[in-house]
């Protein structure tokens, strides 16, 4: 991605290490499991549950790769945050923000477009543990988007383990990640994630897991719109680089991995194809309205 040139967003707090650990114990084991449990079954049910137990064995509690979609539950607790200067930032970081300020940019003008106006989600850096509006924020449940405070929730490290875990190479998976996030704010603004929240506590548990695989791929497609329409950010390969992290973050591309076998009704972010399919159709189109997934 040609980065240098764009503006880092001033949509961000900073989540410090030693606040973030307090009153959330160690950093695996029982004690992580124990806060994402309720989380994974308030979304996915018992399946949810089982499905984590294998991932958190295979990979080492990295469930949920590829974007955690949004969390469910308000708290009455308050995150502890810092500000930071630019100086003070990491390169991933700074780099984040950038994508963070592109994001801004274009979805404004897409909003401006159908007479709109465009509110941005703020981006919150964690290290380990933080605190979110939904509740713990642990790097093992990835990148995620909480409606109840309209906040992006992000450690940095998780870039690493595209790299290094999953293969996902290059600087654009980074852009598709924050992007698909921002996807989920998306929802969140124009109504689509309340109803289709409101359809899932009525549905059944396969009818759940279609509906969330639906606002995944959804996201997917708002992320490829993205970039879409930053044509300056786009340089050689990065659309080979999207194609190959929703590749590798796809539910059956995991699912083989920590389980040898694929069961298609229990995903909750979509195959890998599918995840292709949308990003590649958002990045074709740079038509959020042609990322309807609902009725695909």
């Amino acid at each position: 991605m040609r980065l240098d040139d764009e503006s880092e967003s001033s949509n961000f707090e900073v989540q410090g290490a030693g606040q973030n650990r307090a009153g959330f114990g160690g950093g695996g084991g029982l004690g992580i499991l124990g806060m994402i449990i309720p989380f994974v079954f308030s979304r996915f049910g018992i399946g949810g549950i089982v499905v984590l137990g294998i991932v958190a064995l295979v990979f080492g509690m990295v469930p949920g790769i590829g974007g955690g979609g949004s969390l469910l539950a308000p708290v009455s607790q308050t995150s502890p945050q810092q500000t930071a200067s630019p100086g003070q930032l990491t390169d991933i970081q700074r780099t984040s923000l950038k994508v963070l300020g592109s994001t801004e940019r274009r979805w404004t003008d897409i909003f401006a477009r159908s007479g709109e106006t465009y509110v941005p989600t703020k981006l919150v850096f964690y290290t380990r543990n933080g605190v979110s509006g939904c509740g713990a924020a642990q790097s093992a449940m990835g990148p995620f988007y909480c409606p109840s405070d309209q906040k992006i929730y992000l450690d940095t490290e998780f870039f690493e383990e595209l790299k290094t875990r999953f293969n996902a190479t290059g600087d654009f998976p980074i852009g598709y990640v924050i992007a698909h996030e921002v996807g989920h704010h998306i929802q969140d603004l124009n109504g689509i994630e309340q109803k289709v929240r409101g359809q899932q506590s009525r549905a059944s548990k396969a009818e759940g897991n279609a509906l969330q695989v639906a606002m995944e791929l959804q996201a997917d497609c708002y992320a490829g719109v993205w970039a879409a329409n930053d044509k300056n950010l786009i340089e050689a390969g990065d659309v080979e680089e999207g194609m190959g992290a929703a590749q590798a973050i796809g539910d059956d591309t995991l699912q083989r991995a920590s389980q040898g076998v694929v069961v298609p009704e229990s995903f909750t972010h979509g195959s890998a194809a599918q995840r292709q399919q949308w990003l590649k159709r958002g990045l074709e189109t740079g038509d959020p309205a042609q990322c309807n997934t609902f009725n695909s």
